[in-house]
């Protein structure tokens, strides 16, 4: 019986790299108490900074990788010199005398945060053969799953106990490391071994794959439409107690977790199905959110089978990415863009559906809709894939 090879451990490196991002990205929310107070500023403001970090990703990501690409600089050196530009920005963040200090401190961050995760993926990709880029993505991806799980709450512990500036020093700490075991053990990548600029513009004018990155921004929409709201919705619609909420968010990123690695398994043979499923699954979760009414099982069922899917197909959006395009470095950096764009989005419409005041649960409706559209980009190229007798 033949075993899969194993993967290289760099891989989990790089994983390991996604989370110190992510967990950076993301920490603001489990502090903003605390930041409100320290800078005498409102929550909303606070709440901004997460904004600034995802704005820096979406527009600065890009034009950054195209400068690297255009001076024909390699993977890995683009990667740790970026590394070194996030670490220095997160060290800036930590000391940070003022709002407005922070507030650069996070876009430098989120600049450099898409780029290295575009890259990251790029690695990923070069070190494992195109069969298993499916579930190699899967592992480092398993990052940004594990930092809603381990990486917000404990940066919150230790801001509970030791402030807000140890809890930004401590992500500082991991950053570095990361570069530091990236440095030492990525293997080297020469310079120009990336696919021209030219090229990767070339592959940009692909109808495949801007169809693959639509079907990514709605899953990644749908998902946070929802979850952005979560907290308001299990206490005041379900109603738990706020101490309730962080065990019911704890098994929402092991569901993550555990769909992930599902998904990874089956995203390279099989990656229109993994999206299909995934998307049906996730348009019923979401609508039986919404209509569960008291039915407390029925509403925390539905939660937890929302992190079985959305976010946890990434190794499927991956997947198909990598499938209508070479994954250089431009196409994996503009991935994560639409990504961070269509979370925005999300967040943003469900927020403006409450504000039109539609009720704590309109989220849910219109995280199902962007579901739905999001599961009707797939339907054809899948019909298509069938009628070809290939698999899907």
């Amino acid at each position: 019986m033949s075993t899969r090879p194993r993967l290289p451990l760099t891989i989990y490196l790089l994983g390991a790299t996604i989370f110190s991002l992510v967990t950076a990205e993301f920490m603001v929310a489990g502090m903003m108490p605390a930041l409100a107070e320290a800078f005498s500023v409102s929550l909303g403001e606070v709440g901004n900074l997460i904004a600034y970090y995802a704005l820096g990703m979406a527009l600065g990501g890009p034009p950054v990788t195209v400068l690297l690409l255009s001076r024909g600089i390699g993977s890995k050196q683009a990667l740790v010199g970026l590394l070194a530009v996030y670490v220095i920005g997160g060290a800036l963040a930590a000391a940070a005398p003022s709002y407005a200090v922070l507030a650069v401190a996070r876009v430098i961050m989120g600049v450099s945060s898409a780029a290295c995760i575009g890259l990251c993926m790029t690695l990923c990709a070069a070190m494992v053969t195109r069969e298993e880029r499916g579930r190699a993505a899967s592992v480092v991806l398993a990052g940004l799953m594990f930092s809603p799980v381990a990486g917000v709450p404990l940066t919150a512990w230790i801001e509970q106990h030791h402030g807000w500036r140890a809890s930004s020093w401590a992500v500082v700490a991991l950053a570095l490391a990361c570069t530091l075991l990236v440095t030492l053990r990525v293997p080297a990548s020469q310079a120009g071994g990336e696919p021209k600029l030219g090229q990767q513009w070339a592959t940009l004018r692909n109808p495949k794959l801007w169809s693959a990155y639509l079907t990514s921004g709605l899953i990644i929409g749908a998902t946070f439409a929802a979850f952005s709201y979560c907290t308001p919705i299990l206490i005041d619609e379900v109603g738990l107690k706020p101490s309730q909420v962080a065990p019911i968010l704890a098994l929402y990123g092991v569901a993550n977790l555990i769909g992930n690695m599902v998904v990874g398994r089956f995203a390279d043979s099989h990656t229109f199905t993994a999206l299909g499923l995934g998307l049906a699954l996730l348009v019923l979760a979401l609508c039986g959110f919404a209509l569960a009414g008291d039915l407390t099982w029925l509403n925390l069922g539905c939660f937890i089978a929302i992190g079985l899917t959305g976010v946890a197909l990434n190794p499927a959006m991956v997947a198909r990415v990598m499938k209508a395009a070479e994954p250089g470095a431009l196409v994996n950096t503009l991935h994560t863009s639409v990504i961070t764009a269509g979370l925005a989005l999300g967040s943003w419409a469900g927020g403006a559906a409450i504000e039109a005041g539609w009720g704590l649960r309109a989220p849910l409706w219109v995280g199902a809709g962007l579901a739905l559209l999001g599961l009707l980009s797939v339907i054809r190229p899948l019909a298509a894939r069938r009628l070809q007798g290939t698999c899907a």
